[in-house]
């Protein structure tokens, strides 16, 4: 079986019940979850051997965070205690033209202090066939852009498999700040992930014809984006996320593959949405799964698509599926009648 390793927060996530507004709440509703910690707990629910790498407090908090991995199989040895405290991110649930709110409350986590000694990445990649990590973890300041360098190269040097979702997130760093720092660690990536805007927000490389918000996507745009990142950074593949926003309860949603010669890709879903919050690190858990899986391109676009399509179906972080369910999506059968 495939051994994976992802790095990165893990964050309690709060958010009113429902699709209520900040304003209205009088108590939030708790899970946990951040991106590559997502993408550990897909895996693992697909019969995987996953593992997450962070830095959590030796506190109640953390080891709530620690017990969510734990309950769904991810292996949680490799996890560093110590540090002052969890991270946190409010949640307010979008519907229809009112967008989704996040509020951040991360700055001086435990892993965002962590320190290079703290992680000794020859023993934790011992045997890993895969990595993955996001452009999330480097974000967060500190030494995580050396620990992230630092274990991308090990990778490099033991021949392991190296994924990464770039993952802009505006909250955390400028766009220069992430151009910098990201060129540092693309050559070493095998598999890049991104979706319509991370690529030209980081590298500035863009789409042409595409009108997101208009739900315009044009394939000949997507197909140059993966062409450039290849011959920028030597990437063997690229998989990106195609979202039409509609609104922010329907969505049209659908994936490509490029593998420097052939783009494949999926069909498109229209998804009326209950939580799109994990959808991005779905869709990467289902396109590591489908290629350690030895699934052809076609086969493994079709599968990660399906996967991150349920999951916006599903309320909280994670990806709650099994790889037939997926499967039997991704083969057709998207009536969504009861199963008896």
């Amino acid at each position: 079986m495939a051994k994976i390793v992802t790095f990165g927060e893990i964050m309690m996530r709060l958010n009113p019940a429902g699709y209520g507004r900040f304003v209205q709440a009088h108590s939030f509703e708790v899970c946990y979850g951040g991106g590559e910690a997502n993408v550990a707990l897909s895996l693992s629910n697909y019969g995987m051997d996953a593992a997450f790498v962070t830095k959590l407090p030796e506190n109640d908090l953390g080891q709530c965070a620690l017990n969510s991995l734990r309950q769904f199989g991810v292996d949680t040895t490799k996890i560093v205690r110590g540090g002052p405290r969890l991270g946190i991110y409010f949640l307010e649930n979008g519907a229809s033209q009112r967008p989704s709110k996040v509020v951040y409350d991360r700055a001086g986590s435990s892993i965002a202090l962590a320190k290079r000694s703290d992680f000794d990445w020859n023993a934790i990649l011992d045997g890993v066939d895969w990595f993955h990590f996001t452009g999330i973890t480097p974000a967060l300041g500190g030494e995580l852009p050396e620990i992230c360098l630092d274990a991308v190269k090990v990778c490099r040097e033991r021949g392991i498999k190296v994924s990464c979702d770039l993952n802009y997130r505006k909250k955390l760093w400028t766009r220069e700040e992430a151009g910098r720092v990201m060129a540092t660690l693309m050559p070493y990536v095998n598999v890049c992930i991104a979706n319509e805007e991370d690529a030209a927000d980081v590298f500035g490389i863009r789409a042409a014809n595409t009108d997101i918000e208009g739900g315009k996507l044009s394939h000949e745009g997507y197909i140059s984006v993966a062409q450039q990142l290849i011959d920028r950074f030597g990437c063997e593949k690229v998989g990106i996320t195609l979202r039409g926003s509609i609104s922010a309860s329907d969505n049209d949603w659908a994936g490509m593959l490029y593998d420097g010669e052939n783009a494949y890709f999926s069909p498109t879903y229209r998804i009326h949405i209950t939580d799109r919050v994990g959808g991005g690190d779905s869709f990467g858990g289902g396109l590591i799964y489908s290629l350690l899986s030895g699934y052809d391109c076609q086969h493994a676009i079709n599968f990660a698509v399906a996967a991150s399509c349920l999951k916006q179906t599903i309320a909280g972080d994670v990806n709650l599926v099994s790889a037939p369910e997926v499967e039997s999506l991704a083969g057709g059968n998207a009536s969504g009648r009861v199963q008896r």
